[in-house]
């Protein structure tokens, strides 16, 4: 029984760790992309390193991998496409615009699954999910500074990407989700971040991935690869299987507030009160969603 309450205790905490590595591993990557290096080759290396990570795992806990599935491998590429359409989009908008607007952006997610369902017919729009919807899309204009001519430091292209992370976010959820049921959460990310290291690779820059190896500013890509993929995906799984989904939707919101924090403090970004009034409508709303879609 006491163990059963440690482990209850302790699931909580593996998500926020997760959730905080998450947005610290934003703030990295911007670091990297404000150092000239490309968004393709950011996210390979977050990628290949993770993918050391998770198969050490995998040879640790190889019972039930399931890796002889072939719906395993079916889904667990589609969730390595979405996580490397993540990866890649958010740092695109990251270097288009700011860690705390990127990480903003791609916190919407839950948004694209609602307007996903109700065009495909599996949930029916409500006005309390239409009213959310709307507040989203205005905390979006608020942050953006869409309402602005030529607002300064955001650009239609950093908008865009920060959508496309949160959409490609949706897509990793769903192809992990169909694959859970083929095999262990290690097989799954194995071979999730085996696709995405190849789906990158090949747009980026050959010569800059190359150079990486012999860089100063290799620690900064060890520690995105180690804690924004390895460590972090690692504490999510064992948290997310020992708290409850209310609970996780709400401590999620601890990546684009930590993000954000570092963009400010470390960057030396900046945001008007209109656009911390738009985030704060985008992070309170979603986090609302999740949390009344779980229960």
């Amino acid at each position: 029984m006491t163990e059963t309450k440690h482990a209850a205790a302790a699931g909580p905490t593996f998500v926020v760790l997760a959730a905080l590595f998450w947005g610290l591993s934003g703030g990295i990557a911007g670091i990297l992309l404000a150092d000239g290096w490309g968004a393709f080759v950011v996210s390979f290396y977050r990628g290949a390193i993770g993918l050391l990570f998770v198969l050490a795992w995998l040879a640790w806990r190889p019972a039930e991998s399931g890796l002889s599935s072939r719906r395993l491998w079916l889904w667990s590429a589609v969730a390595g496409l979405g996580v490397a359409g993540n990866f890649t989009f958010y740092f695109v908008s990251i270097a288009e615009g700011s860690v705390a607007v990127a990480a903003t952006l791609m916190y919407c997610a839950p948004v694209f699954v609602y307007l996903v369902s109700f065009v495909l017919g599996i949930e029916r729009p409500t006005a309390l999910k239409l009213s959310a919807i709307a507040l989203v899309l205005i905390g979006i204009v608020l942050l953006t500074r869409l309402y602005e001519t030529g607002a300064g430091g955001i650009t239609p292209l950093g908008v865009g990407a920060g959508l496309l992370a949160g959409l490609s976010y949706t897509v990793f959820i769903f192809g992990f989700k169909y694959a859970a049921p083929h095999g262990s959460p290690q097989a799954i990310l194995t071979i999730a971040f085996a696709v995405l290291a190849a789906a990158v690779i090949g747009p980026g820059d050959a010569g800059q991935t190359a150079a990486v190896l012999q860089t100063p500013d290799w620690p900064l890509f060890a520690a995105l690869g180690v804690f924004g993929a390895g460590i972090s995906f690692f504490l999510y799984i064992l948290g997310l299987d020992r708290t409850p989904p209310t609970v996780a939707a709400i401590v999620a919101m601890i990546e684009p507030v930590t993000a954000s924090l570092f963009g400010v403090v470390v960057l030396d970004e900046s945001l008007r009160p209109l656009q911390i009034l738009g985030m704060g409508l985008i992070l309170a709303t979603v986090t609302g969603l999740s949390v009344r879609s779980n229960a």
